[in-house]
């Protein structure tokens, strides 16, 4: 794919959504942090439902780890994996007191070195939170991504790389969330939704499907 197609690709994403959001519900750094890590592997409508339990009850560092993991567990249980994310936000709770100041950390280093946060949460955390300039790739993105052709790649952080060179660098801010929304809601797995695709004949895909 050229230069040429992929910067209409993201002009016209830009021109139908431009403010793109996460879904997850967050009104804090630390509140999009802890979202983040109990959404793996589970959808944002299940972390948003269990988040606003929790949050209006302890939405601080000091709050969340003064519940412990079993009072935690309580606001979570509906989430998968949830003892395991109590048990890594608990920890995670505590190293941001004792290393950070109850503050979230705003460099990629320092936020993985926090249980339950890998490269693609920090990602997350340091483009939507702190405004970075970071490619968090998940299922959605790395599908887009090799089914148009934007940037091709046969591991996460490949596709990852290649996004960071190739998204024209004035969509580059936004460019993680309209990959998202665009793989949950028209690029689909199973079946992508060709006919209702606003990029489709830029897309590079071979085997384009009808709505029917």
């Amino acid at each position: 794919m050229n230069a040429a197609k992929r910067l209409e690709i993201f002009r016209r994403l830009h021109e139908d959504n431009p403010e793109p959001k996460t879904e997850l519900a967050y009104t804090t750094p630390f509140e999009l942090l802890i979202a983040v890590i109990l959404s793996a592997q589970a959808t944002d409508v299940g972390v948003n439902k269990a988040t606003a339990r929790l949050y209006p009850a302890a939405n601080t560092p000091q709050a969340i780890h003064a519940l412990g993991v079993e009072g935690l567990s309580e606001y979570i249980k509906t989430i998968g994996l949830y003892n395991s994310k109590a048990k890594n936000v608990i920890e995670t709770c505590r190293l941001l007191l004792e290393l950070h100041g109850g503050e979230v950390p705003q460099n990629r280093e320092a936020l993985e070195a926090l249980p339950g946060v890998g490269r693609k949460t920090a990602n997350v955390v340091l483009n939507t939170a702190f405004g970075q300039l970071a490619m968090a790739v998940d299922t959605h993105i790395f599908r887009v991504s090799n089914r148009t052709g934007i940037a091709p790649g046969k591991t996460v952080l490949e596709v990852e790389k290649k996004l960071l060179k190739f998204v024209p660098k004035d969509y580059l801010l936004d460019a993680h969330h309209w990959l998202i929304l665009h793989g949950r809601y028209v690029c689909q797995a199973r079946k992508p939704r060709c006919g209702s695709c606003r990029i489709e004949d830029l897309c590079e895909y071979k085997l384009k499907t009808s709505d029917d």
